[in-house]
């Protein structure tokens, strides 16, 4: 399967759905009886479906999941692949900084890291002094790309000042029932000064299939869909927004994919955002209709 990209002004290119792999190896820590073969396979799959974005993080598993995603990828063309990973907060000291994406390097067999991100900000950490590692380690060629997880508007514009690139997405919990970056400006900031959204659990944990919610009920009658690929449709509907969300189950993995040949009507996205439960319905007496931009 082709799956469609989203490109910035500067080049910078996103497929519109990735594999994540939080969970996988463990969670926080190392789980030493996860079935890793399991993982390897069903991270091999996706890209053998098409997925050519797979995100990860030194924080999953204590670097596990960064091993699990080198093995998946050994032996295939390299440059077909987008490889995303996460440095933790507490390590965001210059050295620290550096060191851990060598040692990320090193846990995912590969040479380059498309996109490195901070993982979450650490406010007892002077961001310049970890931007100035991020400067350091594009212009060494360790990574390709900087982005930032889960920064709100005032702290992506402080990162920005310290950096020599420019930071190219920021990855926030976003989908249709957590609403908290449309509501911060977040989602609005990022498509008016061309920055990628990477919305991650997309899903909220199987929240959409679990629950039958009117309003959602009538917009899968009208495409034919899953009220999962619904909601991940909703995201990739959004100007600058793409997602990734992980999943073990190939059936599972098959019906996410069907979220991306087809696109929602403007209408539909409005009517989500405005009348899916628990939505706050205005922000500071404006519209969420009015903040949603679409693709």
């Amino acid at each position: 399967m082709l799956i469609e990209t989203k490109k910035l002004k500067n080049g910078f290119e996103l497929p519109i759905f990735g594999f994540g792999t939080w969970g996988m190896g463990g969670r926080d820590i190392r789980d030493f009886d996860n079935d890793d073969k399991a993982d390897i396979r069903a991270i091999r799959y996706a890209i053998e479906m098409g997925i050519s974005h797979i995100d990860t993080a030194e924080w999953y598993a204590e670097g596990h999941a960064e091993e699990l995603v080198g093995a998946a990828i050994n032996g295939l063309d390299r440059s077909k692949l987008i490889i995303t990973t996460k440095v933790a907060p507490m390590n965001l000291h210059y050295n620290d900084l550096v060191d851990s994406a060598k040692h990320s390097l090193k846990r995912l067999g590969t040479d380059y890291i498309d996109v490195y991100l901070i993982h979450t900000p650490n406010p007892y950490i002077d961001i310049k002094e970890s931007m100035e590692a991020f400067n350091f380690l594009v212009e060494k060629q360790y990574i390709r790309y900087v982005g930032l997880s889960n920064f709100n508007v005032a702290q992506f514009k402080q990162a920005q000042q310290y950096s020599a690139n420019k930071i190219e997405c920021n990855h926030l919990h976003y989908n249709l029932k957590h609403r908290g970056p449309l509501i911060d400006g977040s989602i609005k900031y990022a498509q008016d000064n061309d920055i990628m959204i990477v919305a991650w659990r997309p899903l909220q944990k199987g929240l959409f299939s679990k629950e039958k919610i009117d309003i959602v009920e009538r917009i899968c009658k009208k495409y034919e869909k899953t009220e999962n690929q619904v909601a991940i449709n909703w995201l990739i509907s959004q100007k600058n927004v793409v997602t990734i969300s992980r999943s073990r189950n190939i059936d599972h993995l098959k019906e996410n994919l069907g979220s991306l040949d087809w696109k929602m009507d403007k209408s539909d996205v409005d009517l989500l955002i405005n009348y899916f439960p628990g939505t706050v319905e205005t922000v500071e007496n404006t519209t969420l209709t009015r903040l949603i931009q679409p693709e």
